[in-house]
């Protein structure tokens, strides 16, 4: 990273920070009729700008929802704290939510390193009734005992991604995947899901290689791509973040493998973009084409969708957080990231719209699952009823089209 791009980062995070700190402050919801939740993100390091554009598009709605008079006067103010994507601060951060703040509930944490290691805490404090909502990860332990009963999720999981991957890949004759994915919790529960996904078919995983967490664009992975590739793999699922799937990409088509790569929904696909692209621009070579991803919220260009077109006038409006950017590149203004967080921020005002009666934490998981049939304006409707705890199961495949991901149907320019 040179240092042109390190110093606009570094505006970016400390005008951020500031804003934080100037939300901090003592919970007295009761007394003002103001409802606290936290929420645990990386806000600085390899992954801050995708808790930046997640924190970003969530307070967008909220704080319009705020202006609006809330429900019933009863308004919504998140108290953000920066973890790095590291688990320890993370854990750290939510003692202090639940002790000290005394919030309402946690609320969009990001990451699964990070949230799965406080999932313990919700059981230590279940006679308080703290309960996770909107978590930004699609982890397996977020959705199975004995913790998912105090969480409530609403994207997809990294199964249903995952499998829809495979089956897809298999269905034009790509049989032999490898997968490169994060050393953690996170990148484990990826590659579970195209284990389990493959498994179905009596197929095994033919390559694969790990790498550790936090690591940045300017990595070099040209080892781990011959590592997989050495394999004679004809497509690769990438379980990683927005710096190391980037450069992934760049070591892999350096190398010579003009196989589709696919990545997951937290990758934050339009940030990798960006840095492909401008790594592009140097090379002389587009590293952007045959480039697949997962997504759990459609496309935030399709104006069919009432919730885009909702999304799209509410954010591109928004002045309360810093749009971030790279160096090179415009801000951005719209993003998948920033649009869950937003879809995160109206489902959250939702919750709160039916309690505003008698708000209470013990009222949680009644008032989830009241919400059946709930129309986000996206083409898939929530569904928390039954004692379920994943709202949506959705899951959009995007490609690289007219400089952005844009969602498509037809395989078959991938077959083999």
């Amino acid at each position: 990273m040179d240092m042109k791009r390190k110093t606009a980062l570094a505006v970016v995070a400390v005008t951020l920070v500031a804003c934080l700190a100037l939300s901090w402050r003592p919970a007295r919801a009761q007394e003002s009729k103001e409802l606290l939740f936290g929420m645990s993100a990386a806000f600085t390091g390899a992954n801050g700008e995708l808790g930046m554009e997640f924190y970003r598009g969530m307070m967008a709605y909220l704080d319009h929802f705020n202006s609006s008079g809330g429900a019933d006067g009863w308004t919504i103010r998140i108290l953000p704290a920066n973890d790095g994507y590291n688990p320890v601060p993370c854990f750290q951060n939510t003692i202090r939510f639940i002790e000290q703040d005394k919030v309402f509930a946690l609320c969009s944490y990001v990451g699964t390193p990070t949230t799965t290691r406080v999932l313990p805490l919700l059981q230590k404090f279940e006679d308080r009734h703290i309960y996770m909502l909107f978590p930004f990860t699609g982890a397996q332990p977020l959705r199975s005992e004995p913790f998912g009963k105090y969480v409530y999720n609403l994207r997809a999981s990294y199964f249903d991604e995952t499998s829809g991957l495979v089956d897809n890949l298999l269905s034009i004759g790509r049989s032999r995947i490898g997968v490169f994915y994060q050393s953690d919790a996170y990148g484990r529960t990826g590659w579970d899901g195209v284990k389990r996904a493959l498994d179905r078919y009596g197929l095994e995983i033919v390559g694969e290689a790990a790498y550790r967490r936090g690591a940045s664009f300017d990595q070099d992975f040209t080892e781990e791509v011959e590592h997989i590739t050495i394999k004679d793999v004809d497509a690769i699922i990438v379980i990683g973040t927005y710096a190391s799937q980037g450069a992934f990409v760049r070591d892999a088509r350096r190398s010579g493998f003009k196989g589709p790569i696919a990545g997951l929904s937290f990758c934050d696909s339009d940030k990798m973009l960006e840095l492909l692209t401008e790594q592009s621009k140097r090379d002389g070579y587009d590293y952007t084409g045959d480039l697949i991803h997962t997504q759990v919220v459609p496309s935030y260009s399709d104006l069919n969708y009432p919730g885009v077109r909702r999304y799209r006038e509410i954010m591109g409006n928004y002045k309360g957080v810093p749009m971030t950017q790279t160096e090179g590149c415009k801000p951005r203004r719209f993003s998948y990231v920033s649009f869950e967080g937003f879809l995160n921020g109206v489902l959250l005002a939702e919750m709160v719209k039916r309690m505003s009666d008698y708000p209470s934490k013990e009222r949680i998981p009644e008032i989830m699952e009241s919400l059946r049939n709930f129309d986000l304006g996206i083409g898939h409707h929530v569904d928390f009823g039954g004692e379920r705890r994943q709202g949506l199961s959705a899951v959009y495949f995007t490609t690289v089209s007219d400089g952005i991901f844009n969602t498509f149907t037809n395989w078959e320019r991938w077959r083999k």
